[in-house]
Formats: structure tokens, C-alpha cells, sequence
């Protein structure tokens, strides 16, 4: 996924046993082995250098097979629908896009060994200095690819806590963190589309990305859509990928990185479905939606969120429209 694309948008030690012989001669003390990374700081920079690389290409061409064989989960989900939509898109914005880009200023937070396959990349942009960007790379059918991509301003990306042999701790997902665990944030954030938060919502703090959710639905149960002819309800939906990722912070936290997803159901009114049809934009067109008294449109999407005891905030989100029928 290209910085500029343009979406609306667990340690141990082990003790060593020190053994004399006669009294005068002392063995030397075995030494535990020092932690290794789920990669090492070099593995993880051809990683991320192979993914921009690789990228760069598959954007410039459009190669949806290209960018599969770096690009897996919830982005790619994401970013092949980009490559649909691309030529509805203003010839600007389209060169824009395709413009290569390098990843500056990067940190490499990489989980201790048994912690799972992932580990994560803060970096810049070369073509946006003002966002850092939180890169999620896993390993998918025996291959890391990166499947998850958030920007946010600095200060919405807590600082990872760090062990003594500077490895980041990685937490499971489904623990609770207060109200929620990691795993539950999805379902939170789909209620506030759902219902406005009168449900699980409830659990969330008020961020400006549940801020917005939340007139989303207000808007849609109150106007509907096509100027009140029809009705527009939002519905959850299981993303293109469950995986959530999950690392302990300096603060004692846990930030979170979750798949996000749902569906928007546009309904003629039934006294308007023998005079009228609902017409797909050209977005809408582009991903397969034709005239008729229904059209439902699919979005993936990911979130960013910090966990503590006392709150449950969703600081940035970012949506990928993927399908319409």
C-alpha cells in the first residue's frame, strides 16, 4: 500500500548452576543464552525493504499478482480494490499514487521468539514527513508479507515497552485489558454504526473515529439515503482477515491493531420501487453495483487502539471500499 493512497480514510531466565571440584578449582558458569527476536533487526529490514520495493512496482503497473506476493490479510484485501477503483480517480490523483516512495526514520519493534511470527515497523514516508506509519508484517502461507498499515500523527502511536535485550512484548489479543481485550475492539466500533453505541459501543471512550461512527449512524437512521427514498443501515461483518496484533507499552498499556469491516445497506422504500431505481456512482459501478432497489456495499478496514485499565481508545481508522452489489 503506498503512503499516498488516497483511502477516506509476552520473558524468561533461566539460571545457570555453578560447580566446584575439590574446593581449589572452579568450573566456569554456563551463561543462558541471549533472547532472539522472532527476526533479527536485518531480517526485518529486507523485509521492509523488499515490501517497498516490490510495491513501488505493483503500483506503478497495477499488478494485483505482484502485489500478493508482499502484501497479505486485511491490506491486501484493501489495496487490490484500490487498484478496481483506480481509474474513476482524477488523472492527478492517479499519478500521485503511482509515484515510488521509500520508508524513512524506521524503528523496528520485533516480539521475542515464541511470541508468534509477527513483528511491526514505525517509519515515515518520504513523500509524508508529518505521519509515522505502523507496518504489521506475518507471516502468510511460509512468506512474510505486511498485513496491516496505519498512519497516525506520533503521538497517537505509544511507545512500545521493551525488554532488557530490547525486544518488544507481544500480547495475547484475547486478554482483557479493563472492559475489553484487542479482540473485542471490532465488534465495539461496528456497534457504534449499528446502533450508535448502545450496545458494546458503550465500552469504547469517545475518540474522534467513534465521534464520527456515531453521526454515521444518526445520519443514516434519521435521512436515509437517495434524499429519504430509501433506507441506509449499517451491518458488521467478519473481515477478509480476523488477525489481531497486540503489543504491551512503555506506559503499561497494550496498543492494539485490529481488522475492521462492515456493510451498508442502501433500500428503496417500497411505495418508491415501482417508479424509481437506486443508481450506483462510479465507485459503486466499478466494484459490480447496477440499478435496482437495492445496493449493498462492503468496506474492509483496520483500526488503531491503546488499552489501559481505565480506557478503551480507538484513535485512528482507516476504510477501503471493497465491493458493491
Amino acid at each position: 500500500m503506498s503512503p499516498h493512497s488516497l483511502r477516506t480514510a509476552a520473558v524468561g531466565a533461566a539460571a545457570a548452576l555453578a560447580l566446584t571440584a575439590c574446593g581449589s578449582e572452579s568450573a566456569d558458569t554456563d551463561k543462558a543464552p541471549a533472547p532472539q527476536g522472532v527476526v533479527s533487526k536485518a531480517t526485518a529490514k529486507k523485509i521492509a525493504d523488499r515490501y517497498e520495493k516490490v510495491n513501488n512496482k505493483a503500483n506503478a503497473a497495477q499488478d494485483e499478482k505482484l502485489l500478493a506476493t508482499v502484501e497479505g490479510g486485511q491490506v491486501y484485501a484493501m489495496d487490490k480494490a484500490v487498484y478496481t477503483l483506480f481509474d474513476t480517480w482524477p488523472k492527478k490523483d492517479q499519478k500521485d499514487y503511482a509515484k515510488p516512495f521509500s520508508y524513512t526514520d524506521r524503528t523496528y519493534v520485533i516480539p521475542k521468539k515464541g511470541a508468534g511470527d509477527w513483528f511491526a515497523v514505525q517509519a515515515k514516508s518520504s513523500v509524508n514527513d508529518e505521519e509515522r506509519v505502523l507496518l504489521v508484517f506475518d507471516k502468510v502461507d511460509g512468506t512474510y508479507k505486511m498485513v496491516l498499515s496505519l498512519w497516525a500523527a506520533a503521538a497517537d502511536i505509544p511507545k512500545p515497552a521493551l525488554d532488557k535485550d530490547g525486544l518488544a512484548k507481544a500480547v495475547d489479543p484475547g486478554t482483557k485489558v479493563g472492559g475489553l481485550a484487542p479482540t473485542d475492539i471490532r465488534a465495539a466500533y461496528a456497534d457504534y454504526l449499528e446502533t450508535g453505541g448502545k450496545k458494546t459501543g458503550k465500552s469504547l471512550t469517545s475518540t474522534q473515529p467513534v465521534e464520527n461512527a456515531k453521526k454515521t449512524y444518526q445520519r443514516s437512521s434519521t435521512k436515509g439515503a437517495a434524499e429519504g427514498k430509501a433506507t441506509e443501515k449499517f451491518f458488521a461483518k467478519a473481515p477478509a482477515d480476523p488477525s489481531v496484533y497486540a503489543l504491551r507499552t512503555a506506559d503499561g498499556g497494550v496498543l492494539a491493531l485490529v481488522p475492521l469491516a462492515h456493510k451498508q445497506e442502501s433500500l428503496l422504500k417500497e411505495s418508491y420501487r415501482s417508479i424509481a431505481s437506486l443508481v450506483p456512482n462510479d465507485e459503486q459501478a466499478a466494484l459490480g453495483a447496477t440499478s435496482g432497489p437495492l445496493i449493498t456495499d462492503t468496506f474492509e478496514g483496520q483500526g488503531l487502539a491503546e488499552l489501559t485499565p481505565k480506557a478503551a481508545r480507538l484513535t485512528n481508522v482507516d476504510f477501503q471500499h471493497v465491493d458493491a452489489r
